[in-house]
Formats: structure tokens, C-alpha cells, sequence
């Protein structure tokens, strides 16, 4: 038998030794059920008993066993509820006491589990992560055990975290980046808009570039944004690729700051959806293979042509549909006049980087209930989207961002333009 088939086995034994057959096989049929959290848990509860192990065994050495007693005067002395730290969690174990001559005996062991780490930065990680200060009942830290920590002071512990990420995330200097794509969209919170922006790098790093809070997406909040932005560093110009979803303010936005020869990208998988909207239901997987077809063309002639071929298609069954395509025809194909890689322009031609981008920032918000001012959206949305940047990777067809800057440059020369 292979030496690591017998440690498995020796390791499910003692397991079993610890739980019993019978609610070992439930907890793993838990943990097939609820995946990471049922496995955390169980890893949890394991910590615990090591913990309270490793008290008793203290205790023990200093006392000796109950039927042969090494200090005269010091014996065992009960039990009481106490915590320590896990990791960076902090868990509710069973304390041992000690008596001795003097009064109670305090175990080094206990006092060193105590312990904890770098508390508001580890805590505000997790929460992060998805777990709420005020809801620990939803999560996997309960099935554990609870907190020994009051929810009030892991609030005011947060509050100071994300309020230093605010302050980072805002005097953040852009002028070392060298941003060639710039994705634009919004995200709601209740009754306001906040408008983001996320910047792709020559290497094909994405950063995130700033926000703006307004009560709607309008042209206004997007110039203040723009403005925002270049007074931390950044630098716009007519070689900069917009790539947008479309609304109409961030267009007015981009037109009055930087002309209307700007290079911008619309969002062909919002443009897709827009048109399916004005068409019976029987038309719509029709019509959504022909503007795929058309938009995988790798010439912008061939592409063009297919997409005016599906404008006489729609009108002949919605002249909406077919004005919508018509609108927004020249913007997406933007990507294609450009003669951009397919591989890259799968990346650039639709908003999906900062949409997905949006998709951690709501699973990480997922159990705030209520934002109490702008002050808390803002220190949260600043800290989810510093939080966000740890996990970005490259683009898709970073390699031929070089190949794509020298074809700007043919179009667009040295010529800078700055947000009005």
C-alpha cells in the first residue's frame, strides 16, 4: 500500500476517533452541501479542540493528574468561557483555571493564544470577503463559534480601516501610468449613481482610476470624474480608446471634453441586448447570430457590411430595432477600423473588465442593509475597489497592445487633448 493511501486512512480514522463514524459522515455530507464554508467550519472546530487541548495539557503538566498531584496547594479549578485568537479570528473556548497558594494560576498558553494579529486590516479582509460585523449568525464563523469581540467595536475598527483605503484610493497618483483604455461605467447604490472608471495599462494591468458620486449618470458627474482624474496625474488624449455601455451621458461627457473623432468603443453585448428588446421573442436568437457573425469578421468592410445587411433585416421587423442599430454602428465598430487582434478585441469591445469588476464589489457589499451616509459608500467603495485590484490579471491579448498603439498613432499623431 502506497505510504500516502496509509496516512489518509490514518488521518480519516482520526477523525473518526474524534467525532464518531456516524457524525463524521454527516459533517462531510455537510460540507459536499455547503462547500468552502461547511470545510471551513469543520477546520474551525478542529482549532478549538486543539486550543483547549494544549490548555489542559498546560495545566496537567502544572498541577500533575488528578491521582498524583506534583505541588502541594495547586490544583485544578474548573472551568470558564474565555477566547482566543484562531488565525486572525477570534473564538469563545472552554478556559481551564488553575488555583495555587496565591490565587488562580494563569497558563502561558492561554495568555499566548490571546494574542491577536494586525486586527483592523485581517478583519477588514474578511469582512471583505463577504461576512457582516452585525450579521455573524449568516455566517460560517458561527457554525464555529461566535465572536468574543462586540459588534460596536469591530464597527468603529472598520470604520477606520475603510477610511484610510478612502484616503489612498483618492490621492492616488496617476501620473506614473501609462493608460492607453479607459472603461466607463455606473454603479447604483439606492438613489446614487456612482460613475467608475478603470484604467488598462500598456502592459495590460487594469487599475481602477477613481469614482464620482452624482444622483444620476449625466454628463456633469462624468466631466467631475475626468477632471478628478487628471488633477491626480492622468493624462487624456485623443489616443485614449473610451470604452462604454452606451448611456447617453457618459457620451455627452466624452464628446464636449474630447471632440467627437474621440476613439470610443460601445459595448456590443448591451448594443446586442438593446436590439433584442424591440423584437418578438421568436426573432431574438436570429437576430443575435447575425450581429455575432457580423462582429467576428476580422475586416472592418466585411463587418460593416454584414451589420448594414442586418439593419434591412430588422427594419423589415422593427424600424426601432434597426435605428438602434444604425446609432451606434461607426462606435462599435471602432475596434475593427483599428485592425485590433481578435484576441484583444474580445477584451475591449464590451464593458465585461469593469462589470466584473462591479460583480466582487456587490458580493463583498453583500450584507450591508443600509449605507448611513455618503461618507460610508464612499469609504466602502473605495476600499472594495483597492480590494478589487489584488486579484486583477492581465488582459487577454495584452501582447498585442503595442501593435494596437502604433495603429493610434498613424490616426492620431502626438496630439494630446485635455477634459474641458
Amino acid at each position: 500500500m502506497k505510504l500516502d493511501t496509509k496516512k489518509r486512512k490514518k488521518a480519516r480514522k482520526g477523525l473518526e476517533q474524534v467525532y464518531g463514524h456516524r457524525e463524521l459522515t454527516q459533517r462531510m455530507f455537510t460540507i459536499l452541501q455547503t462547500g468552502k464554508q461547511g470545510l471551513d467550519a469543520l477546520q474551525m472546530e478542529l482549532g478549538v479542540m486543539l486550543c483547549e487541548t494544549i490548555m489542559d495539557m498546560e495545566r496537567e503538566a502544572l498541577s500533575g493528574p488528578d491521582w498524583s498531584p506534583s505541588s502541594k496547594g495547586v490544583y485544578k479549578w474548573a472551568y470558564q468561557p474565555g477566547s482566543v485568537y484562531i488565525g486572525d479570528q477570534k473564538i469563545r473556548v472552554r478556559h481551564p483555571r488553575l488555583r495555587g497558594p496565591q490565587g488562580e494560576i494563569q497558563l502561558s498558553s492561554y495568555s499566548q493564544l490571546k494574542q491577536p494579529g494586525s486586527f483592523s486590516e485581517e478583519m477588514l479582509g474578511r469582512v471583505l470577503r463577504g461576512i457582516s460585523c452585525r450579521r455573524y449568525g449568516e455566517t460560517v464563523i458561527d457554525a464555529a463559534r461566535s465572536f468574543g469581540v462586540s459588534a460596536s467595536s469591530i464597527s468603529n475598527r472598520i470604520v477606520e480601516a475603510t477610511s484610510r483605503k478612502l484616503k489612498e484610493f483618492k490621492e492616488c497618483n496617476l501620473s506614473e501610468l501609462n493608460i492607453f483604455s479607459i472603461f466607463i461605467d455606473t454603479i447604483h447604490r439606492a438613489q446614487d449613481a456612482f460613475i467608475v472608471a478603470l484604467g488598462i495599462d500598456r502592459a495590460g494591468e487594469k487599475h481602477p482610476l477613481g469614482f464620482w458620486q452624482g444622483a444620476t449618470e449625466n454628463s456633469d458627474i462624468c466631466r467631475e470624474l475626468f477632471a478628478d482624474m487628471q488633477a491626480r496625474g492622468l493624462t487624456f488624449g485623443k489616443k485614449t480608446l473610451w470604452v462604454t455601455d452606451g448611456g447617453k451621458g457618459i457620451i455627452k461627457a466624452l464628446r464636449e471634453s474630447f471632440g467627437t473623432k474621440l476613439l470610443h468603443q460601445r459595448c456590443t453585448i448591451h448594443k446586442d441586448r438593446n436590439i433584442q428588446k424591440h423584437l418578438p421573442k421568436r426573432y431574438r436568437k436570429m437576430a443575435h447570430r447575425h450581429f455575432t457573425v457580423a462582429l467576428e469578421q476580422n475586416s472592418y468592410a466585411d463587418a460593416r457590411q454584414m451589420l448594414l445587411d442586418f439593419e434591412k433585416w430588422l427594419r423589415s421587423i422593427n424600424e426601432s430595432a434597426g435605428d438602434s442599430l444604425r446609432e451606434a454602428l461607426e462606435d462599435i465598430l471602432t475596434l475593427h477600423r483599428l485592425k485590433v487582434s481578435a484576441l484583444l478585441r474580445k477584451t475591449l469591445t464590451s464593458t465585461n473588465p469593469i462589470e466584473n469588476m462591479f460583480s466582487t464589489v456587490r458580493d463583498c457589499e453583500a450584507n450591508i442593509k443600509r449605507y448611513r451616509s455618503s461618507a460610508m459608500s464612499q469609504r466602502w467603495l473605495a476600499a472594495v475597489l483597492l480590494h478589487c485590484k489584488k486579484g486583477f490579471r492581465r488582459i487577454k491579448g495584452y501582447a498585442y497592445i503595442a501593435d494596437l498603439l502604433i495603429t493610434i498613432e498613424q490616426h492620431f499623431g502626438d496630439e494630446t487633448v485635455n477634459a474641458a
